[in-house]
């Protein structure tokens, strides 16, 4: 494993510590909201945003239009049935969801959760340089490459690491900072 591969793994670990933000509530209405969330359609778990066109019409709702509009007892069970906490409201062609306004209490919840995602971003960039520091020990023990350099690219994923985890933290700060705001 190069020291570029280890990098490009730690940017895609920052990436999916970020879409995982993105899926928290900050009181404002956000399509980003239900990307996780997927629909038993027909039999299949298909994710919601391949069933609905979803948009924004204000910042407190988010509006999903069934494309099929069989689906949409199916998208509205789901939609209550997942953790966001928030009751769709249908009416025959269009599904609302109101945004409420976040309570202190909600919005320690989300900060909390907020600092699990980055910590399971925490926990993958460490496996990374676990995986990095691993191959540059085959590499010195099959004699590819000498203690000296060996050292070297330890030292550097090291500091890789260090840089990823203080990003990790700029990243959940910023979050962070979001929900509090009220």
């Amino acid at each position: 494993m190069q020291l570029a591969e280890v990098e490009e793994k730690m940017g895609k670990a920052i990436e999916a510590t970020q879409r995982a933000f993105n899926t928290i509530r900050t009181g404002r209405a956000n399509a980003a909201l239900l990307d996780r969330i997927s629909v038993d359609y027909y039999g299949a778990a298909t994710p919601l945003k391949s069933l609905a066109g979803i948009n924004v019409p204000d910042s407190s709702t988010i509006a999903i239009q069934p494309f099929d509009m069989s689906a949409m007892d199916a998208i509205e069970r789901a939609i209550s049935m997942s953790d966001l906490g928030l009751t769709p409201n249908n009416d025959g062609k269009v599904i609302r969801l109101n945004i409420p306004p976040l309570t202190s209490e909600r919005r320690k919840q989300l900060a909390k959760q907020a600092s699990g995602y980055a910590e399971e971003g925490k926990v993958a960039i460490r496996n990374i340089r676990r995986d990095g520091m691993d191959s540059v020990k085959k590499q010195e023990k099959a004699s590819d490459i000498s203690k000296d350099e060996a050292r070297d690219l330890q030292d550097a994923i090291q500091k890789l690491t260090d840089s990823y985890v203080k990003k990790i933290d700029a990243v959940l700060a910023e979050k962070e900072k979001d929900i509090m705001t009220v």
